[in-house]
């Protein structure tokens, strides 16, 4: 797909444009993320939470939350 940057929106360039710096800095440096390691007790807490969700304990749903705010 041929596309001139003069015919995009703003918000069309900026996600273009951060796509680009983002590869570039994965190309130079590699994933940062790789090394990283989560602590046992962190990984305990997402899974505990992902859990209440699921079961409907823990949460809101989406559409509720956004009406209550106004979006």
């Amino acid at each position: 797909m041929s596309t001139s940057i003069a015919y995009m929106t703003k918000k069309e360039f900026t996600q273009l444009l951060s796509n680009i710096v983002e590869q570039k800095i994965t190309e130079l440096f590699g994933d940062l993320d790789d090394n990283l390691k989560m602590k046992e007790n962190v990984k305990k807490r997402l899974i505990r939470q992902k859990n209440a969700v699921a079961k409907g304990e823990r949460g809101e749903d989406f559409t509720v939350v956004r009406k209550r705010l106004g979006l």
